[in-house]
C-alpha cells in the first residue's frame, strides 16, 4: 500500500509510478490511497482525471467534496477533518484566564478584537492597514493583530505606528478565543475562527493582477472554507475595493455581541461545527483503510 497525504504535485506523480509498477516476478502492484484531495474544485480540474486513473480511493476531508467527487466518478471516503482535533487540542491548552492574558500581553480591560492578517508579508502589507484603520471607530475596543515569529517584527510596525492596536506574536488561537470578534485575512483562519465559535468577518487584499488571474482560473462562490462547506454566505467576504475600513466596521458592528447578525452566526457555526464532525478523523480514516486492505 501507498498511503499519500496532500502535496498534489509530487503525490500525483507517485500515483502514477505506483499505479503501473507489478512486485518482481508477480502480476500484483501496490495499492493507492489518498488522504487529503487535491483541492481541484477550486482549480486545475484535470487532477480529476488522474486521481481517478491511478487511485484506488480517495479519502476527503470537507463534506462538499462527497458529492463533487461524486459528480466526477470517484466515490470518496469523508469521517470528518482532523482540523477538529487540532482545534480542540490547542483550545484545551488555551488558558481560561482571560485576566491573565491579558496581563501577560499587556492588554487593558476593553473587550478584545483580534486581526488575523495573515501569515505571509504580502498578506500583511494588502490587509493590515485597512484592519489598523477600522480600530479607530471603536475606541470601546481594543484591536490585536496576531503576529507571527517568522516574519519581521518592522513589518508589523510600519502599519501600527500611531494606532492603539496591539501586537502578539505566536499566540494566534489564545487570541481569538479572548476575542469578541475578529477581522480575518481569508485561509484555513477563517475555518478555525468559526470552529473556535468566535463571530468574523472575512478581510481580503491583494495585488490587482493577483485578483485578476485568480478570478479567471479559481471558480468558486467564495473563498472562505466556512461558506465553502456551508454552501451559502455564512461569513460576510469583503474582497478588493469591497474591504474599506467603512464596510468592514459595518459587516463588524453587526457580528460583534449584540449586532444585528450576531446570533445568527453563532447559529450556523454550529450548523458548520455539526458538518466537520468530531475528532478521530484521521483515525477513523486509518480504520477504513485497513478495513479495506482485509477485504478479500
Amino acid at each position: 500500500i501507498l498511503i499519500l497525504i496532500d502535496y498534489p504535485g509530487f503525490n500525483l506523480r507517485m500515483a502514477k509510478f505506483a499505479r503501473t509498477y507489478r512486485w518482481p516476478g508477480t502480476t500484483a502492484r501496490p495499492k493507492v490511497f489518498y488522504y487529503i484531495a487535491p483541492k481541484v474544485w477550486a482549480w486545475k480540474e484535470k487532477r480529476v482525471a488522474k486521481l481517478r486513473a491511478y487511485v484506488d480511493k480517495l479519502f476527503i476531508i470537507f463534506p462538499f467534496e462527497i458529492e463533487y467527487f461524486r459528480r466526477h466518478g470517484i466515490e470518496a471516503f469523508y469521517a470528518g477533518n482532523p482540523l477538529m482535533d487540532s482545534v480542540a487540542g490547542r483550545t484545551a491548552a488555551v488558558p481560561e484566564n482571560a485576566e491573565a492574558f491579558r496581563r501577560e500581553n499587556g492588554l487593558d480591560e476593553r473587550p478584545v478584537i483580534a486581526l488575523v492578517a495573515g501569515s505571509r508579508s504580502s498578506e500583511i502589507r494588502y490587509n493590515l492597514p485597512n484592519m489598523v484603520a477600522v480600530s479607530r471607530l471603536f475606541p470601546e475596543y481594543q484591536f490585536v493583530v496576531t503576529g507571527v515569529s517568522w516574519l519581521d517584527r518592522s513589518l508589523y510596525d510600519k502599519y501600527l505606528a500611531g494606532s492603539d492596536v496591539r501586537f502578539v506574536c505566536d499566540k494566534t488561537y489564545e487570541t481569538i478565543v479572548q476575542s469578541s470578534a475578529a477581522l480575518v485575512t481569508s485561509g484555513t483562519a477563517t475555518l478555525e475562527t468559526a470552529l473556535l465559535n468566535i463571530p468574523e468577518v472575512v478581510c481580503f487584499r491583494s495585488s490587482g493582477i493577483s485578483i485578476r488571474i485568480a478570478r479567471k482560473l479559481v471558480k468558486l462562490r467564495f473563498i472562505s472554507l466556512v461558506n465553502l462547506i456551508m454552501d451559502r454566505e455564512v461569513v460576510r467576504e469583503l474582497i478588493q475595493e469591497d474591504f474599506n475600513p467603512a464596510t468592514a466596521a459595518e459587516e463588524l458592528r453587526a457580528v460583534l455581541p449584540g449586532g444585528a447578525e450576531h446570533e445568527r452566526m453563532m447559529q450556523d457555526f454550529r450548523a458548520l461545527r455539526e458538518a466537520m464532525g468530531e475528532p478521530g478523523a484521521s483515525e477513523r480514516v486509518a480504520d477504513e483503510m485497513v478495513r479495506l486492505l482485509n477485504e478479500k
